[in-house]
């Protein structure tokens, strides 16, 4: 998945500040409650990692957090926690797009990714992260580089903090092939993706290169399961983003997934082909 960036520099120091602003008012109407992050998050239901990481501006709060927060903060408060939000939500860009996605990663029962670009950033080992950005245009600055490379290994926590969660994960085999960084980076992420197979919540299966029934004609797709049993979208294209809620829009991704599955090589199929092309590196 792209880096949490905005299509230009203004949006993105322009979200990032709106972001911080957001957090300090839900920190100060909280401890106006007399809570601490921990009573605040049991309250609303939701970790108190992920509290803590919205009150210091790093995730975008979910649109139902004011709602959620009424009958624990009281009705003014929510008032103004609401008009905060607003002002966050009528900003456009990709960089709003995908923190609200990451948002809906961290709370998912099940999250389902199918990626014929790059491997999946939940996936990515950091010398794989380097590579993307080394290779970015226009170039970015080393500063740029480091707050990448921490946020996605950050998010990758899910697999540690979220062990309920169900991950299924469905690559191209070419995103493998065209060896991303050169040989060494590329076997770093063969064993990344061994690795993090084995895990009892994550599934991972490669797409061959030949598969004349292939339904992923249009291209990457990332599902997520809510508590609510409510199914969310995210797609990617150049310079843009899109957050899917509809449930018939929803309902079209699910089924292309699922049939994507069934096409790809099974598990340990999957895990035969990766130490094959491990060992041809």
């Amino acid at each position: 998945m792209k880096a949490e960036s905005g299509n230009a520099n203004g949006t993105e120091a322009e979200l990032s500040d709106s972001l911080k602003t957001f957090g300090a008012v839900l920190k100060a109407l909280r401890e106006e409650s007399h809570l601490t992050q921990e009573e605040f998050a049991l309250r609303v239901q939701y970790s108190a990692a992920y509290v803590a990481k919205i009150e210091q501006g790093k995730r975008f709060p979910p649109a139902n957090l004011p709602s959620r927060a009424e009958e624990v903060l009281g009705s003014v408060a929510v008032k103004v926690l609401t008009a905060a939000a607003r002002s966050l939500t009528r900003r456009a860009g990709l960089a709003s797009w995908f923190r609200q996605w990451a948002s809906v990663e961290e709370e998912a029962i099940s999250l389902y990714a199918y990626e014929c670009r790059a491997v999946p950033g939940l996936l990515q080992p950091e010398a794989y992260i380097r590579a993307i950005m080394d290779r970015r245009l226009p170039p970015v600055s080393e500063e740029h580089v480091e707050r990448q490379v921490t946020a996605r290994l950050d998010r990758q926590q899910l697999f540690v903090a979220r062990p309920n969660t169900t991950f299924s994960f469905v690559i191209e085999q070419g995103v493998l092939a065209r060896r991303m960084g050169g040989p060494e980076v590329t076997k770093q992420v063969i064993n990344h993706l061994l690795d993090v197979g084995t895990r009892r919540n994550v599934e991972i299966q490669v797409m061959p290169i030949v598969q004349e029934d292939h339904c992923g004609i249009d291209g990457q797709l990332y599902l997520a399961e809510t508590s609510a049993h409510q199914w969310i979208g995210y797609t990617e294209g150049q310079r843009s983003s899109n957050l899917i809620s509809t449930p018939k829009d929803s309902s079209v991704l699910l089924q292309r997934y699922g049939r994507l599955r069934a096409q790809a090589l099974d598990c340990r199929a999957t895990v035969k082909l990766l130490e094959q092309m491990r060992g041809a590196l």
